[in-house]
């Protein structure tokens, strides 16, 4: 790859800048600038104007310092698991916060605060010390900061709700380059607009929030061939109706590759698979299951296991790929939506996707709480999300090909509103919320960034 003709680096300016700071920074004309602006979906070509590596809080009020005096903006970056969502970086600085790994746990107020780059499995796992959990996505090298300001759905989500509801204090830097703890008391305004609104508002840097009180979990997962879709999917559907709020689940449709990075217990197959986490002792966490026990899978993983078992439990790849994906919220997801399901993804259709899941949602994901950010509630049951390795461009216009056969096949059931994490590519962000919850994240919007500085995956623009 190589950097587009439309952008120019302030070479002068970058180099002062980095023998003045010691700040790592990058413009097209320096050694590595290809590894630099690669992003952990290897399949999006990022093409900033340059590109930052910050280590410290000081560094991003820096970096944001030198980006309004160059006239560029900047798109803070994580991990870059959703970098797709980014129409353009032109004239911007991609700050990668990816050195900044502190994690503090305070086990008597069961709480935590991540800097900007730490990735959930580090939080979890420091956690765990202590009996606690975290409210982690499902891949445990995705970034703290990104999904839980998009909102965050984990394996406890039924029980404790979006990861955003379970922020306490957040810090940034502004676009006038102040480093800002903004609470339910200082900032009101910008934090309610952090939490499930999105990174539009600033450079976060910190973010700390609550931890659960769940050392242990039964969880695991039941595989059948898939040529047992439409049995084991409506079975599982019809189970979702009598469970508590403790069980999380998830029902997918497989299609694995032969690499020796996946377990040997499913490479090379395609599965119907029914996974969940419940919040329940074993004996009444294996009776709740017994409905689908009972269906007689090829594959039972369930047990106790520790709570940071969860973030195998999704299978996803511990390392950067190249993918393409779709997703959708779903108001209900009655038997004919399931038809509808295995029709266009079951064992009789083609298709170029490794991974069709539908996600439980409902109990305290759909609660609404005064305490809650601007992600508020999910007002859909079910979530469904597909993914697609994009190796090359013919496996990119595969799944681009595919992904609207499958979005038709269920948009009878398409909620009215989108989730924020599900939408791995450009998306008008009015459709993921409210009229009245767009129309107050514009106002903080230019309220705190009124240049539109900041770039996020799924920008708010300005009132």
């Amino acid at each position: 790859m190589t950097p587009t003709t439309t952008t120019r680096a302030p070479a002068a300016a970058v180099t002062a800048f980095r023998a003045s700071t010691g700040i790592d920074i990058v413009s097209p004309a320096d050694p590595g600038w290809d590894d630099a602006r690669l992003a952990w979906n290897l399949a999006v070509d990022q093409q900033p104007t340059v590109i930052a590596f910050p280590e410290t809080t000081e560094h991003v009020v820096l970096l944001v310092d030198f980006a309004r005096d160059q006239g560029l903006r900047v798109a803070p970056q994580g991990t870059g698991h959703a970098a797709g969502a980014h129409e353009s970086l032109d004239h911007t600085l991609l700050m990668k916060t990816e050195r900044m790994r502190d994690v503090e746990i305070d086990p008597v107020a069961r709480t935590a605060r991540v800097v900007a780059g730490v990735q959930w499995a580090e939080v979890t796992d420091a956690a765990a010390e202590h009996g606690l959990a975290a409210l982690a996505g499902s891949s445990p090298d995705v970034g703290v900061v990104g999904y839980t300001l998009g909102g965050g759905i984990s394996f406890l989500a039924r029980r404790y709700g979006l990861a955003s509801n379970s922020v306490t204090a957040i810090e940034l830097v502004t676009a006038d380059g102040r480093l800002v703890r903004t609470d339910g008391y200082v900032e009101p305004d910008l934090f309610w607009a952090l939490r499930g609104g999105g990174g539009s508002f600033g450079a976060v840097t910190a973010i700390e929030f609550e931890l659960y009180p769940v050392a242990e979990v039964y969880a695991g997962m039941l595989a059948f061939p898939i040529e047992r879709a439409s049995e084991v999917l409506h079975a599982w559907c019809d189970w979702t109706e009598t469970i508590p709020d403790e069980v999380s689940s998830t029902g997918r449709l497989l299609r694995i590759p032969p690499l020796p990075e996946i377990p040997e217990i499913v490479r090379g197959r395609k599965l119907v698979v029914i996974q969940a986490a419940i919040l329940k002792y074993e004996a009444e966490a294996a009776t709740l299951l017994e409905p689908l026990r009972a269906l007689g899978p090829d594959i039972d993983t369930f047990g106790m296991v520790p709570a940071t078992a969860l973030k195998h439990l999704h299978m996803d790849p511990e390392h950067p790929v190249a993918a393409r994906s779709t997703g959708m919220l779903l108001r209900t997801l009655p038997p004919e939506a399931v038809d509808a399901l295995v029709a266009v993804a079951g064992a009789a259709a083609q298709v170029p996707l490794l991974s069709i899941e539908v996600r439980h949602l409902g109990g305290a994901l759909a609660r609404p709480e005064p305490h809650h950010g601007a992600g508020g509630t999910i007002e859909a049951e079910f979530g469904m999300f597909g993914v697609g390795m994009a190796m090359n461009p013919e496996m990119k216009a595969a799944i681009d090909a595919y992904a609207p056969r499958l979005l038709a096949a269920l948009a009878p059931n398409q909620a009215e509103r989108s989730y924020m994490n599900f939408e791995d590519g450009p998306t008008d962000a009015s459709t993921l919320f409210t009229a009245r919850t767009f129309e107050l994240l514009r106002e903080v919007k230019a309220r705190h960034d009124p240049g539109d500085m900041f770039r996020s995956n799924h920008p708010i623009p300005l009132g």
